[in-house]
Order: C-alpha cells, then structure tokens, then sequence
C-alpha cells in the first residue's frame, strides 16, 4: 500500500464519511445490510487472519474504515446492537475452526503409533511445557519492541525455569518409551489455531508459533469473542429487565383500574351519593340561572306594566268623558222621545175633543201641529250632531 493510500485510509478512520463534504463518499450508510458488522467493531477474522497460512481473502461483506468512524461516532448516542450480529460471525468462524482440529487430531491417531495412557500423559506435559516456553518468548520479544527491559528480563527468567521443567519431562518421556519409538516424530495439534506442533521443536520453532501473526490472530478473535458473548448478554439482561419493568408497569394499571372498578361496584351508595352531589350542585346552578332570568324577567314586566297601566289611565278617562257623552245623549233621546209621545197622545186627545169643533178651528190645528213636528225633526237633528261630534 502506497503512502498516499495509507493517508487516506487514516483520514477515513479518522474523520468518516462526511472528510469530503459527505457528497462523494456517501454512497451507503454504516447500518446497511451490506456492511460487515464484524469489520464495524474491528474483529472481522479476513481483516485479523490477512497475510497468514490461513488467509481468508476479501470479505463478501462491505470493509470501510470511514463507515467504522461513522458507527463509532454514531454509537455514542444510540445503541444499534451490533454486537450481536459479530457474535454470531465469530461464533461460526471459532466452531468451524474446532471441526478442523478435531479431524486434525483424529487423523494423528490414525497414523501414530498408539501408546499407553501414561506415555500419552507424559507427552501431553512435554507439549504443554513447549507451549508455556512459546508463549513466554513471544512477550519477550514484545516486551523489548516496546523497549521494556526490565520486564523482558524478568520474562526470561520464567523462560529459563520452564526450560528446565521440559528438560526433566522430556527425560521422563523417554525413559518410559523406547528408543526405536522416542526417536519418531511426535506431533501434536494447536488447540488455538488448529497447527501441527513436534514434540520435540525447539526454542525458536515454539517462539515463533505463538508469537507469530496466526496464532496471536485466533487468540484475539477467540478473546474478542468471548467479549462480545458477556456484552450481549449485559445487553440483554439489561432489556429483559426493562421489558419485565414495562410489564409490570402495565400490569400495576391494569391491577389500580380493577381495583378501582371493584370499589365502585362495592360502594355503590358512595358512587349514588357523588352523582347525586354533582346533580344537586348542578340543579341549583340551573335554579339559581332561573331565579336571575325569573328576577329579570319581572322587573322588565313591573316596567311594563307601569307603563302600560298609565297608558290604560289615561284611556280609561278618555273613556270615562265618551261614556258620559253618551249617557247624556241616551237621557237626552230619551227625554225627547217621551217628550214626543206625551205631545202625540195630547193630539190624539185634542183631536177627540175638537172633532165637534168648526172647520175653521181644524186647519188652525194642523197647521199647529205641523209647526210642532218640524220643530221636533229640527230638535232631533240638532241633538244627533251634538252627539256625533262628543263621539268625536
């Protein structure tokens, strides 16, 4: 890789997507399903395993170190459960790998000669020293990378006391063995990365199995895995308790309004008497509305009928001068009527007593009469005029 791609791959890892204005990167997003979840939280194995004897190649998943800057920045505020999804690519990448050292092992059985349980039992404490001695040289060589002296030294004095320790047990081994038999080659398979490892490889053969990038890789992804497995399941507890929390939650209301239901169906006179309360208090708000409308409502009638009363007043004596108009009129018909009747019946008798009398004396007398009908017509009239204009 070129320098300038390294720089770019630092400001990736660095700085995201977004380095560029987010206008040209920005093709998918860190939660799509083509992103490898595992290369999110660093623990992919093609990333882990690349350049070793067992090199996986390019992921079938998407690998963007600005996508991983993104999902770091972007889990700060929000749990994705990514963990989950890595867990479960580690889990099937590990167990694939066990299948491997199992055939490993069945096939050395089948090809070596086969010893007694106590052979085998020292042998396996000779592989287990070798292990224990490959293991303590690789941190040396660490520890004086990283310029720590002192510790390396003290590294390699345990480096020196297992020696002796496998020295004493290779001595053991083969005195139990014999010579045609010990002098043959005795393999054993790495239980981390499933390698072939001699029983009697030296210092630097060990040092550099467990030191190298193989072996330092399947203890990573084998540590990281086991990381995730308590993650996940810290993640988990924590949401069924929050779930169990929500339930019981739901659970007390559903309890509070049973209880509720029940102490309204128990004490039904409470229920009557708050209802009955409420109706009350209502009833006399509407009644006291009714006694301001009713108060109103007379006041505005004693206005009225005041008014009203004063009109009739002064019609009724209007009234009262028409009614005595016309009662002078009727005394005043009447008087002329029987004025009128006593004059006929005088006639009449004038008439009786004078039909003996002269001719001369009779056209006196109807000319009389004549004269006192026209003036009765006259009076008649006069008082039917007086009468119309009192009407008037």
């Amino acid at each position: 890789m070129s320098a300038q791609a390294q720089m770019r791959a630092m400001l990736d890892q660095l700085m995201g997507t977004s380095r560029d204005g987010g206008t040209t990167r920005q093709r998918i997003k860190f939660s799509d399903d083509r992103v490898c979840k595992s290369h999110l939280l660093n623990c992919c194995p093609h990333d882990v395993l690349s350049g070793t004897r067992m090199d996986l190649g390019e992921c079938l998943k998407v690998h963007d170190l600005a996508l991983r800057a993104d999902y770091e920045i972007a889990s700060k505020e929000q749990d994705f459960f990514f963990e989950l999804d890595a867990m479960d690519h580690l889990k099937s990448f590990i167990a694939d790998c066990d299948r491997r050292t199992e055939v490993a092992k069945k096939r050395l059985a089948e090809t070596q000669e086969e010893i007694s349980a106590e052979v085998a039992a020292k042998a396996e404490r000779v592989h287990e020293l070798n292990e224990e001695i490959g293991k303590l040289l690789a941190k040396v060589e660490q520890l004086g990378a990283e310029g720590n002296v002192e510790e390396s030294r003290k590294v390699m004095d345990e480096v020196e006391k297992a020696r002796a320790k496998k020295r004493e047990a290779e001595e053991v081994y083969r005195n139990s063995m014999p010579a045609s038999s010990f002098q043959q080659e005795k393999l054993r398979v790495c239980e981390v990365c499933s390698a072939y490892l001699g029983l009697h490889d030296n210092d630097r053969r060990l040092a550099d199995h467990f030191g190298g990038k193989l072996h330092l890789g399947f203890i990573e992804i084998r540590e990281k895995l086991e990381e995730l497995k308590r993650v996940v399941a810290e993640k988990q507890e924590k949401r069924n308790q929050e779930r169990l929390k929500r339930r019981e939650e739901r659970e007390r209301e559903e309890r509070e309004k049973l209880r509720r239901s029940r102490s309204h169906s128990k004490n039904p006179k409470r229920s009557r008497s708050r209802e009955h309360r409420r109706h009350r208090s209502r009833s006399m708000s509407r009644e006291r509305k009714r006694r301001t409308r009713s108060k109103s409502r007379e006041k505005r009638h004693r206005q009225r009928s005041r008014s009203s009363s004063r009109s009739r007043s002064r019609s009724h004596q209007r009234s009262g001068h028409s009614s005595r108009d016309r009662s002078r009129e009727r005394s005043r018909r009447r008087s002329s009527k029987e004025r009128f009747r006593e004059h006929d019946l005088a006639s009449r008798d004038r008439d009786r007593n004078s039909r003996d009398r002269s001719p001369r004396d009779r056209d006196r007398k109807d000319k009389k009469r004549s004269y006192e009908s026209a003036n009765g017509r006259s009076e008649d009239r006069r008082s039917s005029e007086e009468r119309e204009a009192g009407e008037i």
